[in-house]
């Protein structure tokens, strides 16, 4: 096998996240938590990964990865939130390809192995908030998207990133339905790509990442809404104009293209001033402030100067 296995002089998990969400995640992986759920345990190959901790250190608490893998959105596996832990299993994600091209001097493929290699994994707890206003908390592992960019040589004509999911209706049921034109496609401008906060995550709590979590690797923007970090991907692509998303394409008056997390721009089906943060659900469960930026304004902010952020939703 030619993931990274963890080095003995590395930190070890339980060194970097409390040791009792590990121990968690044992149990789950075990299949205790998806016994208790009631679904079926996708057939997971995780495999521990050598991390060392990223440059932006969190004081958030990440949720349970019990709550991390069976509350989600990926409408390749269905429109429930349930529906990607109990389809996902099916996905096999080994042998996969990943391209880089479009815009740049040096096209890039890279196999599975490969995607463990583009940099030193690091470990990024960031917040997750979804348009349909709920957050939790996740400790990716991944590189700085930038890292494989810069590779690839992008030339002037480079002025956006186009990313694209694997289209696989054999294993991915929901892309047997019209709900979205597949593949899924997101895009970013290429400073936002190129920005440090934006990760290529290839894991979470320190091993490979679950099927339902984007596997073998995907995108995580987390001053975006939570539908702009595209999953599953296999290819990206520098393109000249802005291109075509999933969302904005299906429901353009509902989706813009940037998609910022923004307290004071409701989306027509829900408010954006508060989030329910997933785990802390109790009779007497107060919903958060949704921060502008999703709370990494001071980070990210200046990206957006001058621009109307209710007309650039």
């Amino acid at each position: 096998m030619l993931i990274r296995l963890a080095d003995p002089a590395a930190p070890l998990p339980s060194e970097i996240t409390p040791q009792s969400l590990y121990l968690d995640r044992r149990r789950f992986l075990a299949g205790g938590a998806a016994a208790a759920l009631g679904l079926a345990m996708p057939r997971l190959e995780a495999a521990p990964l050598t991390t060392r901790p990223g440059p932006f250190p969190s004081g958030d608490t990440p949720n349970r990865l019990s709550e991390i893998t069976s509350y989600n959105n990926f409408y390749e596996f269905g429109s429930s939130k349930t529906d990607p832990a109990r389809e996902a299993g099916q996905l096999v994600v080994r042998p996969w390809t990943l391209t880089v091209g479009g815009a740049v001097a040096k096209p890039l493929t890279l196999d599975y192995d490969e995607l463990f290699r583009i940099g030193d994994l690091e470990d990024r707890v960031y917040r997750l908030r979804c348009v349909e206003g709920w957050s939790m908390v996740v400790p990716w592992v991944g590189v700085p998207l930038a890292t494989l960019l810069k590779r690839a040589q992008p030339t002037a004509a480079g002025k956006f990133v186009e990313f694209v999911t694997l289209e696989r209706p054999a294993q991915m049921p929901g892309q047997r339905t019209s709900l979205l034109p597949w593949p899924y496609r997101e895009g970013l401008r290429i400073d936002e790509a190129m920005h440090p906060l934006t990760l290529l995550a290839v894991g979470l709590y320190g091993q490979t990442l679950p099927n339902q979590n984007g596997a073998p690797v995907r995108l995580v923007v987390p001053w975006k809404y939570g539908f702009k970090s595209a999953k599953s991907i296999v290819r990206i692509r520098f393109t000249e104009r802005q291109p075509l998303t999933a969302w904005n394409r299906s429901a353009p008056q509902e989706y813009g293209f940037y998609s910022n997390v923004n307290p004071d721009v409701d989306h027509p089906r829900w408010s954006q001033a508060t989030e329910r943060r997933i785990g802390e659900d109790g009779l007497f469960a107060k919903r958060r402030k949704t921060l502008l930026f999703n709370g990494y304004e001071a980070q990210v902010g200046q990206l957006y100067a001058g621009m109307d952020l209710k007309k650039f939703y």
